[in-house]
């Protein structure tokens, strides 16, 4: 092997030509930093401001989207989840005085979970504000920028479903 071969086989990449696949999993790995940033952030501001979690939070946003209840499997599939990680915080919350469990009719073995009123009144109330850190946060997009954005996602999201 030549010193000029070497010298190509070692070559950094940032400093190859990005090829498609290169580019793509740039692409990747900026999404997953840029999601974790934003997950800290978000996930410290709900421990301050409410001491609650970002999974406290989401399990609270799918019940309230749900009027009528979920049953837990429901939750933990829309979350993805295990039944386990639902079941621990939906015991937490039942305690807490935010969710109850109902009976399903026709169905004695199954339960539903829904938000009591003060889990619909506290969830409203800080999703207004998480609303407001979210758009505080990706406050560098403008209108345009959020709707492009959202396209080229909802593009990728086709070769998602080929591989599940």
């Amino acid at each position: 092997m030549s010193d000029q071969d070497t010298a190509k086989a070692v070559e950094p990449l940032e400093i190859a030509k990005p090829d498609a696949a290169r580019q793509r999993l740039r692409v990747w790995l900026k999404l997953l930093k840029t999601q974790r940033q934003i997950e800290a952030v978000l996930r410290e501001r709900l421990r301050v401001e409410y001491n609650t979690t970002l999974p406290r939070f989401d399990v609270l946003a799918a019940l309230y989207r749900a009027e009528k209840g979920m049953k837990m499997s429901e939750l933990s599939s829309e979350l993805m989840v295990s039944n386990g990680n639902v079941t621990g915080i939906i015991e937490r919350l039942v305690a807490d005085g935010l969710v109850v469990r109902v009976s399903v009719e026709n169905d004695r073995r199954a339960m539903l979970v829904r938000l009591t009123r003060k889990g619909q009144e506290d969830f409203a109330s800080m999703a207004g504000v998480h609303r407001g850190w979210v758009n505080e946060l990706l406050g560098g997009l403008d209108d345009d920028a959020a709707r492009q954005l959202m396209a080229l996602l909802n593009a990728a999201e086709p070769k998602l479903g080929e591989t599940e």
